[in-house]
């Protein structure tokens, strides 16, 4: 089976918060910090950082945590992985498949007709070109995506 899932996937849901958090509570630390030494620290100075946290919260939630860390192609089926959970998805059982390309990370959505494990709707970062001269081009795995939904959907 191929994966037809970005292996950026953990960096984005794993690494890249942590860095995040890191940073931002290092910044929010050494502005305490450096009000102590000055015996008066400025409400104003963690504003910043709070604000970053609220941000941060916002768009983790709204494109980040509901990506399947693995999505693997059976030719009629797609694996889907998210943390432990595991389940089969058929083709047929897709009712729309829409790609997000002015995100990032870009995401692929395949809506369902009946809810699997994940609900009713599946949500990956697919694979991408390394480069990409033209960024209104089409990804190549949600174009074939559409064209086999639509054929087992016939077939149906």
């Amino acid at each position: 089976m191929e994966t037809i899932s970005s292996g950026q996937t953990f960096f984005l849901k794993r690494i890249f918060p942590a860095i995040w958090l890191v940073m931002v509570l290092g910044t929010g630390s050494v502005m305490v910090l450096a009000g102590l030494a000055n015996r008066h620290i400025e409400p104003i100075a963690l504003i910043g950082p709070v604000f970053m946290l609220v941000i941060f919260a916002i768009l983790y939630r709204k494109l980040i945590r509901d990506l399947a860390d693995e999505v693997r192609d059976g030719g009629s089926f797609l694996l889907v992985r998210r943390g432990g959970v595991e389940d089969r998805v058929q083709l047929s059982n897709v009712m729309n498949v829409s790609m997000s390309q002015f995100t990032n990370p870009p995401r692929l959505s395949l809506r369902l007709r009946t809810p699997c494990k994940f609900g009713d709707e599946v949500v990956f970062v697919p694979k991408m070109p390394r480069f990409q001269f033209n960024k209104f081009a089409r990804n190549a795995v949600a174009e074939d995506l559409i064209k086999r939904v639509d054929s087992a959907r016939q077939e149906r």
